[in-house]
């Protein structure tokens, strides 16, 4: 009973797959219809997305801020939480320019990350390259793994293999 069809007088048969209109309703948001009138000009909201990734070493945390000036950009780490924010400013509109498509987004923005447990806040530094904003806070020396050898097990295991060699020849 994947598909049903509905047939009526005059009409070629249509079909109806329940689990795909159960699929749009489930994408469904009703807020995004309202969204652009939350904004305080009409314009998009500017909300950069963060990358954010634990290494070995460090915690590094990454974002797309195109157009955004060192100036107009704040970093702030305080006890344990990292804080950006920025704005992006929009372009002066001339007189006499028609706009066909105004889809970029403008405006003030600010992003809160609580660090975990052995972030290394006095360490981390901060970089604006090409447009990617990269932040690595290093890990304490206490909180980064460490490798741990078999060195007993691995002799015990050439102990054996050497004995059973030697009675072989």
């Amino acid at each position: 009973m994947a598909n049903l069809i509905r047939r009526t007088q005059g009409e070629t048969p249509t079909v109806l797959d329940p689990f795909g209109v159960m699929r749009e309703f489930m994408n469904w948001d009703p807020f995004a219809e309202m969204a652009p009138s939350l904004t305080r000009s009409g314009e998009a909201v500017f909300s950069p997305r963060f990358e954010v990734k634990e290494t070995n070493s460090a915690y590094v945390f990454k974002t797309d801020l195109p157009g955004i000036e060192e100036k107009d950009l704040g970093i702030t780490l305080t006890g344990k939480r990292l804080t950006v924010s920025g704005k992006r400013v929009a372009e002066r509109q001339e007189e006499g320019e028609t706009f066909y498509a105004y889809e970029r987004s403008y405006g003030s923005f600010s992003r809160s990350f609580t660090l975990p447990e052995g972030a290394d806040a006095d360490h981390a530094e901060a970089d604006l390259r090409n447009g990617v904003l990269t932040i690595t806070v290093p890990k304490l020396p206490e909180h980064q793994p460490k490798r741990i050898s078999l060195k007993g097990l691995g002799e015990k295991v050439k102990g054996i293999l050497g004995t059973k060699e030697k009675g072989a020849a």
